[in-house]
């Protein structure tokens, strides 16, 4: 398996909004590609102000990636929607390799 990391940053007042849409619009659209196999979505605010999302998603293999984000699969995928709550964002994500999955 493997995990896509993935950061962007939002002001304090596009926060909420930002949630929402991921959790309306942008995940399901994800979840109806075959082979992701989930994701974990944080949240933390910074002493700049800024609050930072972090979207961990979990794919079955880079091929799959590719189908959802082209060749480059190190190219964040970034809906137009999204963009314009954010504030910034990578625009280059990084992928492991799953080696085990612990759970408390």
């Amino acid at each position: 398996m493997i995990a896509r990391l993935w950061r962007g940053w939002t002001t304090p007042e596009n926060s909420d909004e930002y949630e929402k849409l991921l959790h309306d619009e942008i995940l399901p659209k994800i979840q109806a590609i075959e082979g992701y196999k989930g994701s974990m979505i944080m949240n933390r605010e910074l002493e700049s102000g800024e609050v930072e999302f972090a979207a961990m998603t979990f794919w079955s293999s880079l091929d799959v990636i590719k189908n959802f984000v082209g060749e480059d699969i190190g190219r964040a995928n970034m809906p137009e929607e999204a963009a314009k709550l954010l504030s910034r964002w990578d625009e280059r994500v990084v992928h492991y390799e799953m080696l085990s999955n612990h759970k408390a």
